[in-house]
């Protein structure tokens, strides 16, 4: 199925997939949840996603199904002469089909596109599987770290959080 880029029409789909693959029960029909770490049902809202598709230099990315449903979606936004890759999801009934695996490749043509030297991401750091499997796909940590936001808006640490970054060299 086609990887094609996102726009505001897409928001609310966009909205909708992202919470459900993070947050609140239906993201744990899949591997990917936040639900054992952070209290709430939002990981985004409308309007911040508006802000993130207007922002210069981003886009989403969409994966959609035969019958144009978006299905798996990633964020990017070029920093200099850097990617940076947020929100990578896919919903939670149809993952470990390989939808993510196209969508970081369709992430890192795009990165290649406009000249990025790399990938990179902030990743919750006792996300294990994911940090693993990110790990597989290439990535490797990069000693940062970076504080979890104390915004509760988009939920609550149920435990002390923190990001680690992890970066794709791709020259």
């Amino acid at each position: 199925m086609p990887i094609l880029q996102s726009g505001e029409k897409d928001i609310a789909a966009l909205e909708s997939l992202l919470n459900s693959a993070y947050r609140g029960e239906a993201s744990k029909n899949g591997w990917t949840t936040e639900a054992n770490l952070l209290k709430g049902e939002l990981r985004t809202d409308a309007a911040t996603l508006r802000g993130l598709i207007q922002t210069p230099g981003a886009i989403f990315l969409k994966y959609v199904n035969a019958q144009n449903e978006i299905g798996g979606c990633v964020f990017l936004h070029q920093k200099e002469n850097r990617l940076y890759l947020g929100m990578l999801s896919v919903s939670p009934w149809i993952q470990a089909k390989g939808i993510g695996k196209q969508l970081m490749n369709a992430a890192e043509n795009y990165a290649r596109e406009k000249n990025c030297s790399s990938v990179f991401m902030k990743v919750i750091s006792v996300r294990y599987e994911l940090v693993a499997w990110y790990e597989r796909q290439g990535y490797r940590r990069t000693g940062e770290t970076e504080p979890f936001p104390e915004d509760t808006r988009f939920g609550i640490p149920l435990q002390p959080l923190e990001f680690i970054i992890l970066e794709k060299n791709l020259v």
